[in-house]
């Protein structure tokens, strides 16, 4: 029942993420990141350019720049900016972390990572794995 109840939370927590993601100015891939403490949103992100630059995440080739922040770190980093503290939270994500992303995850306390998709390089997940860091993939969003 307990499993059941949390299954129903964690889809929602996705779907909200979803919704996140369709802020970003992104048009390559759009992602967005929830950071649940205490069955309490204590911060959100999506992909997209530091504060103070122009809104636009690819170049003239159409790809991704450099300096572009993945929505996991942008939500880390309004937490480190807070009063808030992400040791022992969970993050929903709608694309899985890579490999850089895994590392700020981990140092942050992050004990649990649902996510609603698989990033096409598996480094991040395998990291977060070895940092045992429970992982949760959830496809079909329904309620």
């Amino acid at each position: 029942m307990q499993d059941e109840k949390q299954l129903k939370y964690d889809k929602a927590y996705l779907r909200i993420a979803q919704e996140w993601g369709k802020l970003s100015y992104c048009k390559r891939k759009q992602v967005g990141a929830i950071i649940v403490k205490d069955r309490m949103i204590i911060s959100d992100g999506y992909n997209g350019t530091p504060t103070g630059f122009e809104n636009f995440c690819e170049d003239e080739e159409g790809y991704t720049k450099w300096y572009v922040l993945h929505a996991e770190a942008n939500a880390i980093l309004k937490v480190a900016a807070s009063t808030q503290s992400c040791k022992g939270a969970t993050l929903y994500i709608t694309l899985s972390p890579c490999k850089e992303c895994s590392k700020l995850i981990h140092q942050a306390g992050i004990v649990k990572v649902v996510y609603h998709k698989a990033y096409k390089d598996d480094a991040g997940l395998k990291f977060l794995k070895r940092a045992g860091i429970h992982l949760q993939l959830i496809e079909d969003l329904k309620a």
